[in-house]
């Protein structure tokens, strides 16, 4: 059986008959937390899962330059956290026909209301660089996960892996490789250092 055959199962294990299930996937940038979560969307069965994404709570550009932290998209500052937390409350809850926002990295900005989690959606996939980040407010989700899983990936790969997704934004090496030195690594050390334990490490 494959390591995304093992993980749907431990996820339906876990479940039981629980109508409303929420697994946390968590990762530094560039771990691979998208490709997971659209795997395991596409291996639970159809019109069960839907895929919830932290990123679709940055904090416009505007408002980034506005409060000076426009170098740091992308640190735990640069989200609207209460936001998002409410939206994870909504959907433990059960409340029906949640609409969610989706970030857009072609023309980096969240499309309100660009996916919605129905009232039969029983398995939601969150996924985020903080959702096991230990500090506060961060910390206050906990309770609200019921499967966390963290993805361990190693710096090297996730270095090799954001040049490529820079460049494929059309950044040059040099400011590929400035990015990353100046946001995406801090943000890597961050989410490293200050996670609580998952339920489940994967490579």
């Amino acid at each position: 059986m494959s390591e995304i055959a093992h993980i749907t199962a431990a996820i339906f294990k876990r479940a039981g008959k629980a109508k409303r299930f929420i697994v946390a996937i968590a990762g530094p940038p560039g771990s691979g937390k998208s490709t997971l979560s659209g795997n395991l969307h596409e291996l639970l069965p159809e019109g069960a899962s839907e895929v919830v994404p932290m990123d679709g709570f940055h904090y416009d550009d505007i408002i980034l330059n506005r409060r000076g932290l426009r170098a740091r998209k992308g640190a735990p500052e640069t989200f609207d956290f209460a936001g998002f937390e409410t939206l994870l409350k909504r959907i433990r809850s059960g409340e029906p026909d949640i609409a969610i926002p989706v970030f857009d990295r072609t023309v980096e900005l969240s499309r309100a209301a660009a996916e919605v989690v129905s009232a039969d959606t029983k398995f939601i996939l969150v996924e985020g660089n903080y959702l096991l980040l230990d500090e506060e407010p961060w910390a206050r989700l906990a309770p609200l996960f019921d499967f966390t899983i963290f993805i361990d990936v190693s710096r090297n790969e996730l270095e090799r892996r954001l040049m490529e997704r820079w460049r494929g934004h059309g950044k040059s090496d040099d400011d590929a490789r400035a990015w990353i030195a100046s946001n995406d690594m801090p943000n890597i050390e961050r989410v490293l250092a200050r996670r609580r334990p998952a339920d489940l490490v994967i490579g």
